[in-house]
This record gives C-alpha cells, structure tokens and sequence, in this order.
C-alpha cells in the first residue's frame, strides 16, 4: 500500500513539472515558431517555381518537412538546454530540492514536458503543412508523411533528452552547442561508421565503432525523403528504430538524473 502511495505521489510530482513546463513553453515559444514555421513553408511556395518549375512541387514538399524538423530543433536546442539552468538563475532550484522531491522527478518532468511540447508543435506544423499543400494542390501521399512526422518527433524527443543531459552541468550557450552538435553528428554517425568498413584499416574500423556505439544514430529517425515517394521501411525496421531512439533516450536520461543527483547548488 505504502509502495502504491509513494509511486503515486511521485507521478504525481512528475505531472506537475511537466505540466509547467508545458504550459510556459507553448504560452512562449509554440506560437512565435508555428509563426515561423508559416512563413518558411510559404516563402518555399512562392520562390520555388522561380527556379525550378519541374520539380518545384517536390521541392515545395521537401522543403515543408525539413522545416518541421529545424523549428522543433529550435526547441531542443534552446529550450531544452535551459529548464535546469533557468531554475537555477532564478533560484528557484533551491524550493524545488527543499520539497520532498526527488531529482530524478525533476528530471523525468522537464523531459516530458518537453516532449509535451515538441509533440503539438510538430501536430499543429503538420496540419499546416497538409493545409497550405491542399491549397497549392500538391498531392502528398498522407500516411507516409504522417509517419515521417512522427520519427521527426521521435528524434526531436531524444535530442531534448540529451539537451537535458548538457544543460544540467554546463551554461547554457555551451549546452546548446553540444546539443546541436550531437545533432549533426548523429545524423552522420552511420556515415563514418561506413568510412571505416571502407577503409580496410582494423585500428580505425575499431575507432569508428566505437564512436557510432558512443554516438546517437539520427538517421534512423530520416524518413522525410522516402515519405515524399511514398516508400517507408518495413514495419519492423520502423519498430525496431523506434526502440532504439526511445532506449537511447532512456539511457541518457539515467545518465541525466545521476549527474545531476550529484550536483552540489
């Protein structure tokens, strides 16, 4: 009974940072970028057929998708990176650990609110993106595109992990350029693992293997351009890449938590 209440109050504890976390964001950051995100998907529309009139529906639809990716990286990059280190330029660290809170709660309920928030971001770009496409009458093949989005949201939700993890012992700046950093070469990560199969050199081979196991592997998550032809993986490659983002996210938040346990404010 008593293992039942106190796992209920810590869920409880868990909602209600994410809960406020949700709330500042989207009060925030979720119009401004939605804003954004309008105005690149439109300026695409009208500056396109400008150069290439062929292929400019593609390119219009390629375009809308990458856009939904790079203003959800906004979030992880810039919000993400601060949840900790707002709390404790404003000092409210201070009340939060004085609660019988556990910062593995704190931790645990600064990520899901940003994932809260990753996740309406990405659902209300992606009705916008069908709309403004149905009124410029580009067919787009919908589940497809659908299902891109969400390993967009997938991939985004594993960055604000690792945005967290940065943010909870560096500035923020700092944070912020890891966590775009890791971005970046996480997209690339398989590349250089294939570099090393290429160059036939054990001791490197053994480095880029290393490194791909160290790194996150984004490309899984890359589904933009297949969703434009209509071709996805196979369900179990998908299931099997949606593990794999959500164990390394999990692994980074463990890690996440134990840093900061150890913080000394």
């Amino acid at each position: 009974m008593n293992l039942s209440l106190n796992l209920s109050l810590s869920l409880g504890r868990v909602w209600a940072i994410a809960t406020n976390v949700f709330r500042e964001t989207v009060r925030e950051q979720v119009l401004y970028l939605s804003l954004l995100y309008i105005a690149i998907a439109v300026s695409a529309m009208l500056l396109l057929p400008e150069f290439s009139y062929d292929s400019s529906a593609k390119m219009i639809v390629d375009v809308g998708i990458a856009a939904i990716e790079v203003v959800s990286l906004i979030v992880a990059v810039l919000v993400g990176t601060n949840l900790i280190n707002k709390e404790i330029d404003k000092r409210t660290i201070f009340i939060l650990i004085a609660k019988p809170m556990h910062r593995a709660e704190f931790v645990l309920g600064k990520h899901l609110g940003l994932t809260a928030v990753v996740g309406a971001l990405v659902s209300i770009m992606t009705v916008i993106f069908v709309i403004l496409m149905a009124i410029k009458q580009i067919p787009i093949p919908i589940p497809a595109i659908l299902t891109a989005n969400f390993f967009i949201f997938w991939e985004i939700m594993l960055l604000g992990a690792i945005a967290i993890f940065f943010g909870s012992f560096t500035g923020s700046l700092i944070a912020s350029l890891l966590t775009l950093g890791a971005y970046l070469i996480g997209n690339f990560s398989r590349d250089l693992l294939l570099l090393g199969e290429i160059s036939k050199n054990p001791s490197l081979q053994a480095v880029t293997r290393t490194f791909y196991m160290i790194l996150p592997d984004l490309s899984r998550a890359n589904l933009k351009n297949d969703a434009v032809y209509n071709i996805l993986p196979s369900i179990m490659d998908m299931f099997n890449n949606g593990v794999y983002i959500l164990s390394y996210a999990l692994l980074t938040l463990a890690v996440t938590i134990f840093i900061f346990a150890r913080r000394q404010f």
